[in-house]
């Protein structure tokens, strides 16, 4: 899913958390309980309701249940990620040997965000990030953010060569 939820919150999910109307979101309560709303693509949308419509649960119950219709637990999500890690392995050899965790994929949702221009304040509030200061780790690891930096540099138009100081500087620092 696109919405970067940490593994509590997307277990913690009920069928009434979702809404695919328009406007179609997702209702979390996250690290000190504290309740957002993270807005869903279209295919997530069209996921999310070909999921509940086959779910058929009743609006308090699990949005996504264990085999005894329990909520998932994150060993469950741990479990179910790699089985289509290992599927996606065969289709695409070079995810084979990553390490591939719901975490992330967290870190996959913040780094698209920031890749397609989303400011840093409202990627902390996507993630649930208590100070914008946690969305920082992004800005450091996106060389393509680096790159584009780069690019609207100019590169030295002078010639280089080593600097001599004049004899008076040198003089002067002498005497300090």
């Amino acid at each position: 899913m696109q919405t970067g939820l940490r593994v509590s919150e997307l277990t913690g999910l009920r069928c009434q958390d979702v809404a695919l109307e328009i406007g179609a979101h997702v209702r979390c309560t996250g690290k000190g309980r504290k309740t957002r709303c993270i807005p869903l693509r279209k295919d997530t949308t069209n996921a999310l309701r070909a999921w509940m419509r086959e779910r058929n649960g009743q609006p308090c119950e699990a949005l996504f249940p264990n085999a005894r219709g329990g909520p998932l637990s994150s060993d469950g999500v741990e479990y179910a990620l790699s089985k289509h890690v290992d599927t996606a392995g065969r289709m695409c050899p070079s995810i084979k040997g990553k390490r591939v965790s719901p975490h992330v994929l967290r870190h996959s949702t913040a780094m698209q965000l920031l890749q397609h221009g989303v400011d840093r304040s409202v990627i902390a509030l996507w993630l649930g990030h208590e100070s914008m200061e946690t969305t920082q780790m992004y800005l450091h690891s996106n060389l393509e953010l680096k790159e584009q930096a780069l690019a609207k540099t100019e590169p030295c138009k002078g010639r280089l060569s080593r600097y001599h100081p004049a004899d008076q500087l040198l003089e002067f620092l002498q005497r300090l």
